[in-house]
């Protein structure tokens, strides 16, 4: 690696631990992706100009510009290859609705883990079988066949998880599937092992590994229920990571080896923070999923036989303006119907009377981490008004009125009441605290987890049915009238 080339990957390295350090705040998140993408680009220039190849002529070995090596007809497929995914992938961010922006990230999950298994596939066949001289070491079998193993099952479990995201996909479940999938993935370690030892260039066995890896990633995600799918997007993520940083092993480039660390470790740490949030073990979302479903059409009476009370726009009005303190809690319904835009019209309007508004983040509202920070950083909430589950929690008591929108399992006070719920345990928003309840649906339906919400039952619920982009547009059409 000449001088030049250190330097760069060594900049990038710093611009990648920045941008994932600025990544955890709101107000810093857009300029942390910029400095880390801003990095990537330097190294992808780098490595296409400044990276050195030894050629031996006469026996005499000489460093040479990769570039001057290669046919001027490679490095213009490569050069379009690079424009022509850049520009997909541009038009793909920017046309890409909020609520679809979980099934993105699931894509360029299985992008990536596509490029790992891809990568493997074509070092097998440079360096593995060749002779017996230059039979490549156990090692270099060993990571090769990971990329292809972690590629492939990261590959299909991404666009199962997309697929099921955009409801194109149901959960199925297998008799006995815990058993099935472990005995498949087991198989894999043991046929993996099995090639190791045996150091053949048969490309027969490395498609069959290929072809049961693509099938355990199938069936690692199928199961697994819409309820759990933020932390199995985390998990992907974490193991795209693992899959870049195997192919910067392969081609010792310490940009990708570092990136996909970078990557891994933060996706798993963001998993395992998932978890927590819901009051589940990692083990109990890939074993045992729940949120598959639930009746569609459940009844306006809870379990206790309450009775839900409606309300109005102008009602809801009058509660909110003479509020001291207001807290309004987002979810997937708001991004659904796209009312970032209105209800940051209604705080606004709120707070010109007088009225202390504040918005409770949950971690797993919404389809992804993050969900509800990036959609009202579309709108221009003021990021000092988005208060974390922890911090908003000790509020309640002293609220006036808590709104909410689209947010269904995590203000369900099932997770404190019932211990034969499958959500017993999960922390959620305490807002059945709060003096006064407006809760906006579109209709009695159960949530992601597909069950019944006790809150919609409380003496101090009122519920305001319809499209959230109707019913707040109407809201603030009655605050302006007063």
């Amino acid at each position: 690696m000449s001088i030049a080339l250190g330097i760069i990957y060594l900049i990038t390295t710093v611009t990648f631990i920045v941008g994932l350090k600025m990544l955890g705040h709101p107000a810093t998140a857009k300029k942390g992706n910029l400095i880390s993408g801003t990095g990537m680009v330097l190294a992808i220039i780098a490595t296409l100009f400044l990276q050195e190849k030894d050629i031996v002529t006469d026996g005499i070995t000489q460093t040479v510009p990769l570039f001057q090596t290669v046919s001027t007809l490679v490095y213009s497929l490569i050069v379009a290859a690079i424009l022509l995914g850049s520009i997909i992938g541009w038009f793909m961010a920017m046309k890409v609705k909020m609520t679809k922006m979980p099934e993105l990230v699931s894509l360029f999950n299985g992008f990536g883990g596509g490029s790992a298994l891809l990568i493997g596939l074509v070092e097998f066949s440079k360096n593995v079988g060749v002779d017996d001289i230059n039979k490549a070491s156990s090692s270099i079998v060993t990571t090769i066949l990971s990329a292809i193993i972690i590629g492939s099952i990261t590959f299909t479990g991404s666009i199962v998880a997309w697929a099921k995201l955009n409801g194109s996909m149901k959960d199925l479940r297998l008799p006995n599937y815990n058993l099935i999938n472990n005995l498949l993935f087991l198989a894999l370690v043991a046929f993996g092992a099995y090639i190791v030892m045996m150091n053949t260039d048969s490309l027969v066995l490395i498609y069959i590994l290929l072809i049961a890896s693509l099938i355990y990633g199938y069936l690692f995600v199928a199961p697994i229920g819409g309820a759990d799918m933020p932390v199995v997007i985390s998990l992907l993520n974490s193991l795209t990571g693992i899959a870049a940083a195997i192919t910067g092993i392969l081609y010792g480039n310490m940009v990708m080896l570092v990136g996909g660390i970078l990557v891994g470790s933060a996706g798993l740490i963001l998993t395992f923070a998932m978890c927590k949030a819901m009051n589940r073990s990692l083990g109990s979302v890939v074993f045992g999923a729940f949120g598959g479903g639930g009746d569609a059409a459940t009844a306006a009476v809870g379990k206790s036989g309450g009775n839900i009370k409606k309300t109005s726009a102008s009602d809801a009005a009058v509660m909110m303006n003479y509020s001291t303190n207001v807290v309004i809690v987002p979810g997937y319904g708001l991004a659904v119907a796209q009312a970032q835009h209105v209800i940051h019209e209604l705080d606004e309007l709120l707070t010109k009377k007088g009225v202390n508004v504040k918005y409770a983040i949950h971690p797993v509202a919404g389809r992804m981490p993050g969900h509800m920070n990036v959609l009202l950083a579309e709108a221009n909430v003021s990021y000092d008004k988005l208060i974390e589950m922890d911090d908003i929690n000790p509020q309640f008591p002293n609220t006036d009125v808590v709104l909410v929108v689209g947010a269904n399992d995590v203000v369900n006070p099932a997770a404190h009441n019932d211990p034969s719920s499958p959500i017993y345990g999960m922390p959620i928003l305490d807002v059945e605290n709060a003096k006064h309840i407006i809760v906006n649906k579109r209709s009695m339906n159960p949530g992601y987890a597909g069950i019944e919400n006790e809150l919609f039952f409380n003496q101090k619920t009122s519920m305001l049915f319809g499209d959230a982009k109707s019913a707040l547009t109407e809201l603030v059409s009655e605050l302006k009238n007063m």
